[in-house]
């Protein structure tokens, strides 16, 4: 399958809104997100990469149907659990591009396509003078539940892109896990390199 890329910015990202919603809540349905989506809430969250001039959403489609995108913007416009995660450290948040989802349909995995997503957010960072990328990876107890049978997490993926964990960098997010009531609060290990 070959898959075709764009660089969304601006009014562009709205006319892929809808399929990014329904994408979030299909992949992130998933190990380890295990989200229990809202389309309504998901076009009022996804409205602020269209609303902002420094954002990007890199869209993959197969034809003109939408596979996979990922987001990303400025740490400083990211949501203030991302930046919080910062405070008190040595890492200017100003200088931070924040790579925020990267979704995929399983079906189109395994083709380059993480690659393509972080080439065109790292890209876009660079034109807009920023020194770092960083984004989020979801922490899980090794013993939940839901844990797949052999699950291997991307952290091979990330760190030949050249990304590494920043220790005691944890960001705080909160959303409804499958089968709860409530939302709950979920720790997010915080990845960064330099660009």
């Amino acid at each position: 399958m070959s898959l075709r890329y764009q660089a969304l910015t601006g009014a562009a990202i709205d006319a892929v809104i809808d399929g990014l919603a329904a994408l979030r809540i299909r992949v992130f349905h998933d190990w380890p997100y295990l989200y229990a989506g809202d389309l309504g809430y998901e076009r009022g969250y996804l409205a602020v990469y269209r609303d902002n001039p420094r954002a990007i959403v890199a869209a993959a489609f197969d034809g003109d149907r939408l596979v996979g995108a990922a987001t990303g913007l400025p740490m400083v416009d990211a949501d203030p659990e991302f930046r919080a995660a910062f405070e008190g450290t040595d890492h200017n948040p100003e200088q931070i591009f924040y790579c925020a989802e990267s979704v995929l349909l399983p079906d189109y995995r395994g083709q380059g396509a993480g690659h393509r997503f972080f080439d065109l957010r790292e890209q876009h960072a660079r034109a807009l003078g920023l020194r770092f990328a960083a984004f989020c990876s979801v922490k899980r107890p090794e013993d939940h539940p839901a844990r797949p049978h052999g699950y291997r997490p991307l952290d091979g993926f990330w760190r030949k892109r050249g990304y590494a964990p920043l220790p005691g960098v944890v960001a705080q997010f909160t959303w409804r896990d499958l089968g709860d009531a409530t939302d709950t609060a979920k720790p997010l290990q915080v990845w960064m390199r330099a660009l």
